[in-house]
Parts: C-alpha cells; sequence; structure tokens
C-alpha cells in the first residue's frame, strides 16, 4: 500500500439475525441501484422534441453521405487522371 493512502473501509448494514447482507456488499447490485438513481434524475425530452431532434440527426447524416459522396467522386476522378488509368 501507498504511503499515506489508508484503505477504503466499507461498512455494511448487520440484516435482523446481525449478519450482513450479501446484496449490500454485491458490487453488481450496488451498481444497479446507483444507476437507478441517476437515471430517476434525468430529466427527459418530451415527445416533440425528440421527433425534432431525430429529424436534425438524420438530415446531418443524409447531408454528410452527400458531402463525402461528392469529395470521394472528385478525389477519384483526380486519382484517375493523375495516374492515367
Amino acid at each position: 500500500m501507498a504511503k499515506g493512502k489508508k484503505s477504503k473501509v466499507v461498512h455494511t448494514k448487520e440484516n435482523k439475525k446481525g449478519g450482513t447482507s450479501f446484496f449490500q456488499d454485491n458490487p453488481i447490485t450496488r451498481y444497479l441501484k446507483e444507476t437507478r438513481a441517476e437515471m430517476a434524475k434525468v430529466t427527459w425530452p418530451t415527445r416533440d422534441e425528440a421527433i425534432r431532434l431525430t429529424g436534425v440527426v438524420l438530415a446531418v447524416t443524409a447531408g454528410m453521405a452527400v458531402f463525402l459522396g461528392v469529395v470521394d467522386t472528385v478525389f477519384s476522378t483526380l486519382f484517375r487522371l493523375i495516374v492515367g488509368t
């Protein structure tokens, strides 16, 4: 252990019988609980916002596809002219 660093101690709640519960220490269960808590904090878009933003994504994707197609055609033509194929 590095000098000056303390080890992390995980405290668990005891169940009614005086022991600790497996599910309180289980990292998967803890992850799922924390994920659920974070998802509750999310501000979800309205249906209209989601539709509008989906349209923007599709338009930008189509625009970039056309742009890259044109650039590819131009460079292919220039390459053929230079190489002489």
